[in-house]
């Protein structure tokens, strides 16, 4: 099986085309399904950063006609254009650092792994993450943990929200006197409340639609829940503005946000979107007493952080260059494995036969014991002959080498398709509890 990835992010593409490709999750599924028709498994990665598709296929180019097909059914032409496209150890690579928060846009933001787990387990749930991806899951969920407790890539990360939060700070010199409307009680909405109690937020309100939520949020972190009906009342209050809901348009428009000007007299007033989809509407920014920044300007403003811990990040990349390196040696060897296991068992039978037939040729005349040493030496000989070629598919490394050596055994002794359908289904079972309980294991956003 041949792995890619395909996608955008915040480093090819502009915010408008990846809004496009952000999905809400049954449309995700929808997508996972049409994607995953056998025997093809698929990925569906999709955060306020990036929207990526990693596939398993028996070649590349089915693999990589699919992903284009669905995201061109998405997003336009225009998404075609700012495609990047990984294939092989490259898209292995890439998965381990995306789950590492080695690609995010905030250098070792921790929210990335939970996202990543989440669309591991949507793909399992839609039947579209099989065996292969979940094995590469599976490791590349260990590769996080490794550099979240071997390296300093993620401590005291800035995050988006935190960022966020930083940033109006600095616009008003702190915020002790400042009231904050949170929109948006979810996994952002709630990382911004807390940063704006810790930056020490004069008054915090927090809207949801769903206002138990926003409710239970204010239990945890301080401040008051509000009706979401009551949006804008508290909009016209607000200093600072911090959206993040799953809506598929804007909340916040020109028109309904310019009619509060009168009433705030000029009062200036702070948004931050960190919604993909745009919470925003990009016009909003066009009034003159209204100071609006979305995930693509936090991005500008955290560059200095991420510059800060540049050598804990390379350190972290070696240890990702490691692990890749073990999950395609242990692929290989899988791969190999069915082969060794097929070549054994003939090798054996044969051993057998002649021992039998030697045996029988020497009559009565040999002790029990002497019957064993002649078995003992079949097998013996079955060992030594096996111990080399055991040796060198367990030592391949990654580029096929393991399939390349698996293929020519297989051609050289005729050992057929039908003696490898018998091995080869016991696999199966084995990766997705693995994976699962290294989801288990790795901690989970929720």
């Amino acid at each position: 099986m041949e792995f890619i990835c395909i996608g955008v992010s915040h480093r090819t593409a502009p915010l408008g085309v990846r809004e496009r490709l952000a999905l809400p999750e049954a449309r995700q599924t929808e997508v996972l399904q049409r994607l995953a028709q056998a025997p093809v498994e698929a990925l569906w990665v999709s955060t306020c950063n990036r929207v990526e598709v990693y596939l398993a296929a028996p070649s590349a180019e089915l693999a990589r006609d699919r992903a284009r097909e669905a995201l061109h059914s998405l997003g336009g032409a225009e998404a075609l254009e700012h495609l990047y496209e990984h294939q092989g150890e490259a898209a292995l690579v890439h998965l381990f650092r995306v789950a590492s928060s080695l690609d995010s846009m905030v250098l070792g933001e921790a929210q990335i792994l939970g996202q990543v787990k989440d669309a591991f387990e949507r793909g399992q749930g839609a039947g579209a993450v099989r065996g292969e991806l979940t094995r590469a899951c599976a490791a590349a969920f260990g590769c996080a943990k490794r550099v979240r407790t071997e390296t300093a890539v993620g401590r005291a990360a800035t995050s988006m929200a935190s960022a966020a939060v930083q940033l109006a700070s600095k616009v008003f010199d702190g915020l002790k006197d400042k009231t904050v409307l949170v929109v948006g009680a979810g996994e952002m909405g709630e990382l911004a409340a807390r940063h704006l109690k810790n930056a020490g937020a004069g008054k915090l309100i927090v809207t949801n639609r769903t206002l138990a939520r926003a409710e239970a949020l204010v239990a945890e972190v301080g401040g008051v829940a509000r009706p979401y009906e009551e949006l804008f009342t508290w909009v016209g209050a607000a200093d600072v503005v911090v959206t993040s809901t799953a809506s598929p348009v804007p909340i916040f428009t020109r028109d309904n946000v310019g009619a509060l000007g009168k009433a705030r007299k000029g009062r200036p007033l702070f948004m931050v979107d960190l919604a993909v989809p745009r919470d925003i509407d990009p016009a909003v920014g066009t009034l003159d007493w209204v100071h609006a920044y979305d995930v693509d300007d936090i991005q500008k403003f955290v560059a200095d952080n991420t510059a800060a811990r540049a050598e804990e990040a390379h350190k972290a990349g070696g240890l990702v260059a490691q692990e890749v390196a073990r999950f395609a040696r242990e692929r290989a060897l899988r791969d190999g494995m069915p082969v060794l296991a097929r070549l054994r068992q003939r090798a054996e039978a044969i051993a057998r036969a002649e021992v039998e037939r030697t045996l029988l040729g020497l009559g009565d005349g040999l002790t029990d014991k002497q019957k064993k040493s002649i078995e003992a030496m079949g097998r013996a000989i079955v060992n030594k002959l096996l111990h080399e070629p055991t040796a060198r598919l367990r030592a391949v490394g990654p580029q096929g080498e393991g399939n390349r050596l698996a293929g020519a055994a297989a051609e050289l002794f005729g050992l057929t398709e039908a003696e490898a359908a018998a091995i080869a289904p016991q696999e199966d079972a084995a990766p997705v509890a693995e994976a699962r309980n290294t989801v288990v294991a790795t901690g989970s956003r929720r």
